[in-house]
């Protein structure tokens, strides 16, 4: 695997309080990476830090294999970075733009017209060049602003919020310029909205007063997200003990109008046992719905669960 980002045992301490704390992970060739928080968890502390803009109090980070502090300017020329507010000239037209962009990023002179050219195709700007920028819409001024972040073919993007204020056609168009990216270099999407992971990125990292408390998969966050609960009404009050009773079975919660949820093992199928036992018993069975666990559940039981916030 070739890694391009090494985050190691970073940490941020401001006065008495600790931003972030002891934070560590590393990111490969080809994947994008979601990064998750609630306001002030250390989110944009541990981005601030990973682009160079801020020093961390202890630990060390690693764009392709550079120091961020060591060696600052080649660390730095590894990253290209979307701030969440474009710094968009809007008197200048697309090439104009990124024309500048391109030398502020030091590259040659014969190298501008080529990588300004392969920033539009990738964008899908290619006939937007003569464009002022103030004319364009929302969504075409992002693609400026994440072409302006790839023009000297950097290892790391790192994009902040880059679908807010989106219509749901552009935010889609976005998606997949994103997915597209994450095929030839290392994405670190930072975002407060949640389906957005889901549709953009191959990893996801919750952070919650600065501690990574999640680090998974999206294949492993579909498992978490498949449920382990069940919905369940009868005509008649259940004996509970009965329920309690079949295995993988892990607790009975008591809702209203004869409803319960009824918590399983991951993975377990007890839907067929009760409904059998139901009948068996007489109870009238009304309803029987598995619960799902969507990516708002299971943040939210991430940030507010006690254990995390020591």
């Amino acid at each position: 695997m070739n890694t391009l980002i090494e985050v190691n045992n970073l940490s941020r301490q401001f006065g008495h309080h600790r931003a972030v704390d002891n934070v560590s992970f590393s990111l490969n060739k080809g994947e994008v990476l979601g990064f998750l928080g609630p306001n002030g968890a250390g989110k944009s502390t541990t981005m601030k830090m990973i682009c160079g803009n801020l020093s961390p109090t202890a630990g060390e980070i690693k764009i392709n294999g550079y120091d961020i502090l060591d060696q600052p300017k080649l660390a730095k020329a590894e990253l290209g970075f979307l701030p969440d507010i474009p710094p968009l000239y809007s008197d200048l037209t697309v090439d104009e733009f990124l024309s500048y962009c391109a030398k502020l990023h030091g590259l040659r002179k014969k190298a501008i017209q080529q990588s300004v050219t392969r920033g539009k195709q990738k964008c899908g700007l290619s006939d937007m060049g003569n464009r002022l920028i103030a004319n364009l819409s929302k969504g075409y001024q992002q693609r400026v602003g994440i072409a302006q972040a790839i023009l000297h073919n950097p290892s790391v993007i790192i994009l902040d919020e880059p679908t807010v204020g989106l219509d749901p056609i552009q935010i889609l168009e976005i998606r997949e310029l994103i997915r597209e990216l994450g095929k030839e270099h290392s994405v670190i999407l930072s975002t407060h909205i949640l389906p957005e992971v889901q549709h953009s990125c191959s990893r996801v990292q919750i952070i919650h007063r600065g501690k990574l408390v999640l680090n998974e998969s999206i294949d492993g966050l579909s498992q978490l997200m498949s449920s382990s609960s069940l919905l369940v009404r009868f005509g008649q009050p259940p004996e509970l003990d009965l329920i309690q009773a079949l295995e993988h079975v892990t607790g009975i919660e008591a809702l209203e109008q004869q409803q319960y949820r009824i918590s399983h093992h991951q993975g377990s199928t007890i839907s067929e046992h009760i409904a059998i036992l139901a009948v068996n018993q007489q109870w009238g069975l009304l309803e029987l719905m598995p619960e799902k666990h969507d990516m708002e559940h299971i943040f939210l039981s991430i940030t507010q669960d006690p254990s995390n916030h020591e």
